[in-house]
């Protein structure tokens, strides 16, 4: 699976739509062994651009702070699976805590 994690100084952005970079990780589903990350700058921000440009990388779960509902629906239809709410953590760190079952989510913060 390819994970999207919206980043900017390094940590989870808590504003998915204006983030600096994405990190994007591949790993295996129920694997906590080491995975491969690649960060790619993000396009200019535009209201519905990221789904697609997300799934044109091959990105099948984006994990986030936050994000509007608008946002998670457009992601759904293209078959991404995203998770809000997550804590302010590195990109290997909430990775590692999804594959093992452990990443807590809290709330979304993002209302639109």
């Amino acid at each position: 699976m390819r994970i999207a994690i919206p980043l900017t100084d390094q940590r989870l952005a808590m504003h998915f739509g204006h983030c600096e970079t994405f990190a994007m990780i591949d790993a295996e589903r129920g694997s906590n062994a080491e995975f491969r990350r690649e960060d790619v700058p993000a396009p200019a921000h535009q209201p519905g651009l990221l789904p697609a440009w997300l799934a044109e990388h091959g990105v099948t779960l984006v994990i986030a702070g936050g994000m509007g509902q608008r946002a998670v629906g457009l992601f759904a239809a293209r078959g991404i699976q995203v998770v809000t709410g997550a804590p302010l953590e590195t990109p290997e760190r909430l990775v590692a805590q999804y594959l093992t079952g452990t990443l807590r989510s809290g709330e979304n913060v993002c209302d639109h």
